[in-house]
């Protein structure tokens, strides 16, 4: 189904066009119509299948099909749990609207609120924002919300999880009565998808895949390992050239930072992402992992959340996630649009309940491997060879592209630290998966 067939004003459609894309995800096929025609709509789809552009195309289009002299003011109210998932919508909004004149502005903590009081005060169009600077600047009467026609809960499984559901009260208590209210999430659960008859009307349920199923095209492998060898075990897989655009996942804050130190003493260039970063810091980072920079991205499952980078080859689970939510969101940053990927989680001993738990809730067993050539009866942590200088070798830990379940591997074998980023497979055609 081509994008012509949904509906979508001209202008969009061009912006989609000028894009290079031609093929909605089967979440945007399924979400246009029904929106479109005017429902509230709760979305659930694995992470990556494109559900920013599954709302803000329809929304768009029924902004854009509004007589002239139609009320200004903020008409549509986007609520994110982070604020790198809010840049993101914000720059895929501003993509699908650049032919249009409407005005787009983020709210969120960590930055000067000056801005963000101008954007509210002067009735911006689209509102992008995080519930805590939300609510306090709504609090001091900055922002008119009476013009309100969409509410968006993109993550909305996340913002409960974060304890947002009181913040997200309050606010929705001072919007119009009258609205569409649409609430996306990767996973939802029972008791949460009770508390969305709060906030929508009468919603339509659209889930796309299995709910709380990882996609597909992910590769999930688990290392069980010691503790104290989970540092010396990531530095060895990271010989292998294929890895050569890594997002690790660390439980904590200063665990993070700690695994950014180890990498970066073995000549391997590391950001970190968690929420002791200043906010031009967590840009920066974000910055120098998409352009290759960095070949490693340490953050924490909070400062994670929206995420959005092509080419990202592995995601290592260093820290087990406490809850298979998180896994399922974090393992979803590859294998994004239809591409491969491979998930590496290390389990130390006293992880082995929540692995059974996590198996259980994703209705599958994991692959163990065990890393060739590693020192598993290694006293302490080891200082493992850098990646720097050499031809980095290829361990057993890596499918074959003949057995991975998600069609070809990716990209090419590179020498050196592997900073650029892997070939996209042959024959894989673009699509809105990331958006």
């Amino acid at each position: 189904m081509p994008f012509r067939t949904l509906g979508l004003e001209a202008r969009i459609l061009k912006a989609v066009q000028e894009a290079g894309y031609t093929e909605p995800t089967p979440i945007q096929a399924a979400a246009v119509p029904l929106i479109l025609a005017g429902h509230d709509l709760i979305g659930i789809a694995q992470t990556g299948t494109g559900k920013t552009a599954a709302f803000t195309l329809p929304i768009l289009t029924r902004l854009a099909a509004q007589p002239a002299g139609s009320p200004r003011g903020t008409r549509v109210l986007v609520v994110a749990p982070t604020r790198e998932l809010a840049l993101q919508i914000e720059e895929h909004t501003r993509i699908h609207a650049r032919h249009l004149p409407f005005t787009v502005a983020t709210v969120f903590g960590g930055v000067g609120e000056q801005p963000q009081i101008r954007a509210l005060r002067s009735g911006t169009d689209v509102i992008i924002a995080c519930p805590g600077r939300l609510l306090d600047l709504m609090g001091r009467r900055h922002g008119n919300f009476s013009s309100l026609q969409f509410l968006v809960l993109d993550e909305a499984d996340r913002m409960l999880d974060m304890g947002f559901l009181p913040s997200i009260r309050q606010i929705v208590r001072q919007l119009p009565a009258k609205r569409q209210t649409l609430l996306f999430s990767a996973t939802l659960s029972k008791e949460i998808e009770a508390l969305t008859h709060e906030f929508q009307r009468s919603p339509e349920l659209m889930q796309i895949g299995r709910r709380s199923n990882p996609a597909e095209t992910v590769t999930q492998l688990i290392y069980e390992v010691p503790k104290h060898l989970k540092g010396a075990l990531l530095l060895h897989l990271l010989r292998d050239s294929h890895m050569d655009m890594v997002l690790v996942f660390s439980r904590m804050k200063h665990g993070a930072d700690r695994i950014a130190r180890q990498l970066e003493q073995n000549g391997i260039r590391t950001a970190t992402l968690h929420s002791n970063r200043s906010q031009n810091q967590r840009l920066k980072a974000l910055k120098d992992f998409k352009s290759g920079a960095v070949r490693v991205l340490v953050a924490t499952d909070i400062a994670a959340r929206g995420i959005d980078v092509d080419g990202i080859s592995h995601v290592v689970n260093y820290d087990f996630p406490m809850h298979s939510e998180d896994y399922v969101h974090r393992i979803g940053r590859t294998g994004r649009a239809r591409a491969v990927g491979d998930a590496i989680s290390f389990v130390t001993p006293e992880d082995h309940g929540d692995l059974r738990l996590l198996e259980r809730f994703i209705g599958r067993g994991i692959v163990r491997k065990r890393a060739e050539g590693f020192n598993y009866a290694a006293a302490g942590p080891a200082r493992a060879e850098s990646s720097r200088g050499g031809r980095p070798q290829q361990h057993a830990h890596r499918l074959q592209p003949s057995q991975r379940r998600g069609g070809p591997g990716g990209g090419a074998q590179q020498g050196g630290q592997g900073g650029q980023k892997a070939a996209r497979p042959q024959g894989q055609r673009r699509q809105f998966g990331r958006w």
